[in-house]
């Protein structure tokens, strides 16, 4: 599977495949940003599976440098997949995505229906 750009709901989309290159850091955020180029993009769809260990450990950073990078290009993003163990470990990114999830640009679902739902009620 490869990333493709399609609509959600309202919104152009780009969702990644979740066996393309992990997201180490700002880099590789602006990499998957340079795929929407020319195609009037709003959300990215990112499956857990392309994220490195150390985006879920807030005190390496990784994940402020990815979230940025999406956010200061004007982007939506959704993480799509399981990241209850993350939970469970880190208080601090419990608390990280509880207020994710209370804004509009950056989600964490458990799946796509979840996204279509959120997307829904987002109009």
């Amino acid at each position: 599977m490869t990333d493709h750009v399609t609509t959600l709901r309202h919104l152009r989309a780009l969702v990644c495949a979740p066996d393309g290159p992990v997201l180490q850091g700002y880099q590789d955020a602006v990499d998957v940003i340079g795929e929407t180029y020319g195609q009037d993009v709003a959300l990215i769809v990112l499956p857990v599976e392309r994220l490195t260990p150390g985006f879920f450990t807030l005190a390496t950073g990784v994940a402020g440098e990815i979230v940025q990078k999406f956010t200061g290009y004007g982007m939506q993003l959704a993480i799509v997949g399981d990241i209850s163990e993350h939970m469970e470990h880190s208080s601090a990114f419990r608390a990280f995505v509880d207020e994710a999830n209370r804004g509009r640009h950056l989600w964490f679902v458990a799946d796509d229906a979840e996204l279509h739902a959120r997307l829904g009620a987002a109009r």
